[in-house]
């Protein structure tokens, strides 16, 4: 059974920053709602509250809501109209496709003296003889009935033998209600017995067999629980039954407890790991959530629009943008696509639209191209015999290589990076050189003190 609990409320309570004391419109439908509660208590300035497509049989705890004007519960199990009293300014009434039988009961909204619309379309009083004749009459202030105005000559009509026409509805209310209880004693009996079966089942699997027997019957329990599972599937939505409230609730559990079992044998399953990016290091470019999406130029800037869903809580987007690609997760669903240039992440400006909840991303792109060349390391070549590493550099017979690491390597020596110097002539001066340039010089040189150093 679900609730309704404050977390949900907040959750729909999106457009009013979450503050459900101030609410004036709030949409609960499809839920799966078997009971309204609490609504008069946390939203007393209600004028809106949708409730369509739930489980719901009952009209109650709305009494306290006295700004309510539209109330929307089509689609339901109700059966009559009630607790709608103290609704003081309803408007409009909607509860198509219900299970309303109790045609009598729509005399309760004559306190409703601002209720304008009515809708019962689908219920079974509207097949009913007299049902629209019987309404109009009882509803003075009603002026669209199923949708169809009522004009001043149809409700001067409706008086022209009414007392008939309730005797008549009457009647076929009686008639109406002795078979729903007829239908709700079949279905309390199919319920005992389908519950004798299972007991019965139960207690002859757990009968005394013997070894092999035992052994045979566990070989093909899976096939046979499979063979099984899709013949009691397909009995049970073929077996013709009366649309009632307890059927569409038996169907309704019927399909939870499948979801239920697919939900636990998908967990069960191992999953294999979504690929993004390939090992070789390409980028994929993936859209799980299959969202319509755009990616326009503008000036330098990359601008990414990704339809996020509306009514979706920001919070559950995460935008991750690299200088190639971008991805964004929406719910645990990735969306990642290869950008045209290099953009810079820093730079990029996230925001959503308030009016169609789509992502916008602005990334500027960058300045220069960073491009990632393949390095190939070559092995150190031994200096040739007789020579020295820096006569086989001038012949152009060695290269040079950096070599720092264990594997025979050298380490880096900080202390000799620059080459030590040496003093040359005497005088006042003094001129320091270093090795490979005094190694340069003729026998012949001379230096004169008066000749002031290059350097």
């Amino acid at each position: 059974m679900v609730y309704i609990t404050e977390d949900m409320v907040r959750r729909r309570a999106e457009h009013n920053e979450g503050e459900i004391f101030s609410l004036e419109e709030l949409s609960l439908h499809q839920q799966n709602i078997e009971r309204i509660e609490h609504l008069d208590r946390w939203c007393r300035n209600l004028k809106i509250l949708y409730l369509q497509n739930n489980l719901i049989p009952k009209i109650e705890n709305v009494s306290r809501l006295k700004k309510l004007e539209y109330l929307n519960a089509a689609l339901n199990n109700i059966e009559v109209i009630e607790n709608l009293e103290g609704c003081e300014s309803l408007q409009k009434l909607d509860l198509t496709v219900n299970f309303v039988g109790q045609l009598s009961s729509v005399k309760t909204l004559r306190h409703n003296v601002h209720l304008k619309e009515l809708f019962l379309v689908g219920n079974p009083c509207t097949e009913f003889q007299g049902y629209r004749q019987y309404v109009v009459a009882m509803l003075p202030q009603l002026q669209w009935l199923d949708g169809k105005q009522i004009s001043r000559s149809e409700r001067l009509r409706t008086f022209q033998g009414l007392e008939a026409v309730k005797i008549h509805i009457r009647q076929q209310e009686e008639e109406y209600m002795r078979r729903r209880e007829k239908e709700r004693e079949e279905v309390q009996r199919n319920r005992a017995g389908g519950e004798d079966r299972r007991n019965e089942e139960e207690e002859e699997e757990g009968t005394g067999f013997n070894g092999l027997g035992y052994a045979a019957n566990n070989t093909n329990t899976g096939q046979e629980n499979e063979g099984t599972g899709e013949q009691e599937e397909k009995e049970f939505w073929e077996t013709p039954c009366a649309f009632t409230p307890e059927s569409r609730l038996e169907a309704h559990r019927h399909l939870e407890a499948k979801k239920r079992t697919k939900t636990k044998e998908a967990e069960n399953k191992p999953q294999a790991a979504r690929t993004l990016i390939t090992e070789d290091g390409r980028v994929l470019n993936i859209n799980q959530a299959k969202l319509d999406f755009s990616l326009a130029e503008d000036e330098g800037t990359l601008i990414l629009d990704l339809a996020v869903f509306r009514h979706m809580d920001t919070s559950l987007l995460d935008v991750d943008v690299q200088p190639s690609y971008v991805r964004v997760s929406v719910k645990g669903k990735i969306f990642q696509l290869v950008l045209p240039s290099e953009v810079t992440p820093d730079g990029c400006i996230a925001k959503r639209s308030q009016s169609t909840g789509h992502l916008l991303l602005t990334m500027p792109k960058a300045a220069g191209e960073i491009k990632v060349t393949k390095t190939v390391s070559l092995p150190a070549e031994p200096p040739q015999s007789g020579r020295t590493a820096a006569e086989n550099r001038r012949n152009g017979t060695s290269r040079d290589f950096l070599e720092v690491g264990p594997g025979g390597r050298r380490a880096v020596d900080l202390a000799n990076i620059v080459a030590p110097r040496v003093r040359v002539g005497e005088g006042p001066l003094e001129v320091w050189r270093t090795e490979a340039e005094t190694g340069g010089c003729t026998e012949d040189f001379l230096d004169c003190p008066d000749v002031p150093p290059l350097i």
